[in-house]
This record gives C-alpha cells, structure tokens and sequence, in this order.
C-alpha cells in the first residue's frame, strides 16, 4: 500500500470525484487505525495515514528480541488454511527520562534511571482472527532472564534468575522483555509496542475520556506519600489525561492494595476504551483523528516489522476483524514467594494458561472443537542401551513434601526397559506439577522422545530447554507413586485464576479499599 500523490487525476470532475474518494478513504483508514491500536495499547490509541512520511517520522523503533538465537520460542505454526496466529507483547515503561516523565512517575532520585516495563500484556490473535487473548504479568513476578544484548551499547547482561519481570526493560531495551516472555511461556512473539507516562497521558487526552467504575469513592493517597492520587467518586467517570495514568497505575486504594487489583484495573479501561472508541461518532471527525495521529505516533516504541504507518494499518485490518465480544482479558496465574512480597508463575495453571495461547485454542470457550495434530517425531540418535538419562525428582509441590526415592525409582524403571546408562540424580527436589522429558537441542530430540514413549508419557511432554544438558526426566506431582504413568486428560478450559473478564462486559466495576474512601 503506498500514499498517491494528490492531484494527479487529469479533469476537474475526475479530480473531484478521485479527491472525494481519497478523502473518504483516508478517514477510513483513520478510524481503523485508532480503533487497532486501542485494543492493543494500554492508554494508547490510534495512528493515521495523514503526513505519512512525517508519521513514520514520529514513530520510535528498537530491536525485536536481544536474546541468543536458542532462547527463541520456536514459530508459531499455520492451521488448515494456512493461517498463522499474531502475539502481541504491550509494553507499559516507566521512564523517568523527562521532565513531563519525572513528573508524572516519580521521585527525583529516580529521574533518568533506567527504565522497567511496570504494563506487559501479551496479545494473541487468532490464526482465524475470530478471538482475541490477553494475558497480563504482574509486575511484581520473580522469573527468568535469558542473556540480552544490547543493541545500541552492546552490553551483554548474563541470564538471570528469580528476577522481577519489570527489570528486564533495563538489560537492553524492550527485545530483552520480549525475550523473557518467550522463555518462560515457549510462545513466540512476533511484534511489540511500547509507551510511557507521558504517552498514556497524551493519548488519553486525544481519545476525550475512558469510562471506568469504583464501586465507591476512591482517594489513592496514603499519610507516607504513597499512591497514584487518583480521587474518584462512587459510579462511573470518565477519565483523560493525568487521572487515566492514575487509573491504570493505582495499587493503594483497590481491592487488596496488590499489583494484581491494578492489573484488574488496567483490563477494565482497556475494555472500556475499545468499547468508547467503536462506537464513538467523533471517530469521523477529521481534526480529532489527525491528532489522534499525530499523538499516537509519537507515543510508541515499536519493533521494526511495526514500524511504518503502513504496517500499523496493516495490522489494523487483521485485529478489526475480532469482534468485542470475542476478547478475553486475563491474568497469569499466580501464587505469592514465601515471604508474601513477589509472585511466582502458579505452574500447573499458569502453563496450562500458556499451552491454549501457544496452541491457539480460544479463551472464552467458543471455539469450535479443534483437532490438535501429533507432535512431529524425531529420529533417535543413539540406541536405547546407549541414551544418557538423568532422572530428577520433581514431585515437591502444592499436593505435599517430595516423595523420597522418586527418581532412583524411575532410573530402574529405565535400566530394566533396557536404558543401560539412566542414572538417578541425587539434587535438591524440584517442584514441576507434571511429569516432563527435556533435552537441550536438536540432535537429543529423538532420543527423549524415545524415552518419553518407553515411560508411557506423551510426547507433548517432551520439551526443549537450555536448562539441561542433556536427556533429564522430571518426575512430577502427577506421578508420585507406581511405575506406570497415567497421562491426564486434555482440558482446555480456562484456568478460574486467571480472572478472565470479556471486552464486552460493560458491569465490571473496581470494588475499592474501605481505608481509601472519602
């Protein structure tokens, strides 16, 4: 698609009729393209096709993914009609590299300090574009880092563990967040889009106002300073400006006070805004789009595959096509570390979560029954006699303390099916809810397959990790007793922790804190 020059028709009644079409056309173009980047923006909406050089001018673009190439989730594959499914990740900064950022962010001591992606929502669209997932991170979720480079400096910061998830922004840029979602749900990404303060505050103002819900009045301040400042009343508001960034940053004041109330908060102006704006009539009015352009424009920080208003509206056409009440916003399941100050991933529910968006299976329920294809098998590279395996024991867990002796009696299990070289390791107890097969690369793919088939675990059990170094068998909280593994059922239901919460539900209503009303 490229811009036509204008005035170039010959004839006064051609040129009118072909600047009349074009005119229409790019209003056209304009609402689709703010109605796009509503719903995939937290406080952001639109671009446009006005000024198209001096747009793309505007937009801001930085490096995919800064991982090594291992550490990528393989590509998502095509259905039956050779359809491919988009991920989305939505990128919430709070860079303090500004004094409007400064301002609206935070404390002097932090200005300029690197920034942390405080927002990250993953959005899957279907291959068949007829449903939409998002799935929200706390903030506050210890995880793990793979090595990120950065692209402008070229610093390596090694892989880490048990981080906070908003720290990956600052160890390289947005590819290094990109990068840590990948490893830790095996879904691949294939674009980003970024914002900061300064950005939901510009774009809320263009959009003319969110309506979003308290259940009574809220004032998020405490005696110490602490909390957004957003001061609301009982019913429904709309919001703009500074008090949407209040909106989508307030802790203190809703629900419990956690980072998961505002994760709440943030779906429900999101499902909001997408409702405000498919319906609103102003979306036809042609100064408010072009600064609805304009601002949006330069908002965002985009991958290089987004980074023309071409390829924005390109993607607009495809994510118009999910209807609002096709759209489910949830949550990562979660549990809290020990010490109740950070999350962790709840991994039965959690990676459940994570296999219906890898393997496209909506989250609403609606779809229609789905044949999964078998997972593609591996030729072995050595005889059963000469595979090295170790065996862990992974059944600490939610059902109780590890079961004593698991993995030396698995190893046996192996021995006497004829794996001479399966051997026992005698590490700390894991904690993994089902019973898994990993192997490190390539070349060890049909060597753990083979394994996996002499246990009677299923090959979609078996999975690749740079965690191991070579054939490693965790034994779950799924298999803690007997020498015969029963696979459970397929269930492709949606975790009730997630909180799931659809774009068409106008009743959603943020019940707030009683020590945070006036």
């Amino acid at each position: 698609m490229s811009l036509t020059p204008q005035g170039t028709e010959a004839g006064p009644g051609g040129r009118r009729s072909h600047e009349g079409d074009r005119r229409r056309r790019r209003r056209r173009i304009l609402r689709w393209s703010v109605t796009v980047l509503a719903v995939v923006v937290v406080g952001t909406a639109g671009a446009g096709w006005l000024y198209y050089r001096h747009l793309n001018a505007n937009i801001q673009k930085d490096n995919l993914n800064n991982a090594d190439a291992k550490d990528r989730a393989a590509e998502s594959k095509a259905n039956a009609a050779g359809q491919t499914p988009l991920n989305i990740l939505l990128i919430g900064s709070d860079a303090r590299d500004s004094a409007e950022n400064q301002k609206l962010g935070g404390a002097r001591s932090t200005y300029n300090t690197a920034p942390r992606a405080d927002v990250q929502m993953l959005v899957h669209v279907s291959a068949d574009r007829t449903d939409m997932s998002v799935v929200s991170m706390p903030r506050d979720t210890l995880v793990s880092i793979p090595k990120c480079t950065d692209p402008d400096t070229g610093t390596v910061y090694a892989a880490s563990t048990s981080t906070m998830a908003n720290a990956s922004l600052e160890r390289g840029g947005p590819g290094c967040t990109v990068a840590m979602w990948e490893k830790l749900t095996g879904i691949h990404i294939d674009h980003f889009m970024m914002v900061d303060f300064s950005g939901v505050v510009s774009m809320a103002d263009a959009i003319g106002g969110v309506p979003v819900c308290v259940d009574a009045n809220v004032y998020s301040h405490t005696s110490s300073g602490h909390g957004s400042g957003l001061k609301l009343k009982k019913g429904t508001t709309s919001v703009k400006g500074e008090q949407a960034l209040q909106w989508l940053r307030t802790r203190y004041g809703f629900e419990d006070g956690s980072d998961i109330a505002r994760t709440k908060a943030q779906h429900m102006y999101m499902n909001s805004m997408v409702r405000q704006l498919r319906a609103s009539a102003t979306l036809s009015n042609p100064d408010k789009l072009l600064k609805l352009a304009e601002t949006a424009t330069r908002a965002l920080t985009v991958d290089d595959g987004l980074g023309t208003v071409t390829k924005l509206y390109d993607l607009s056409k495809e994510l118009r096509k999910v209807p609002t009440r096709r759209i489910t916003m949830t949550t990562m399941p979660w549990v809290y570390t020990s010490d109740g100050n950070r999350v962790l991933p709840r991994p039965a529910d959690a990676a459940k979560l994570f296999r219906l968006v890898r393997e496209d299976i909506a989250l609403d329920g609606k779809d229609k029954k789905k044949t999964t294809k078998p997972a593609a098998t591996a030729r072995p590279a050595h005889a059963d006699d000469k595979i090295a395996v170790q065996v862990r024991n992974g059944t600490r867990g939610a059902t109780g303390a590890a079961v004593t002796g698991r993995a030396r009696t698995v190893a046996e299990l192996l021995v006497g099916k004829g794996f001479d070289e399966a051997v026992a390791d005698s590490s700390a107890p894991l904690s993994e809810d089902t019973t898994v097969v990993r192997y490190p690369s390539a070349d060890l793919k049909g060597d753990a397959q083979r394994v996996a088939r002499a246990l009677g675990i299923p090959t979609a059990q078996v999975k690749k990790s740079t965690d191991v170094d070579g054939v490693t068998v965790v034994v779950g909280a799924d298999w803690r007793s007997g020498t015969t593994y029963t696979a459970a059922e397929d269930d492709d239901s949606t975790p009730s922790s997630a909180s799931a919460l659809n774009g068409a539900d106008t009743t959603a209503c943020m019940r707030v804190d009683p020590d945070y009303t006036w």
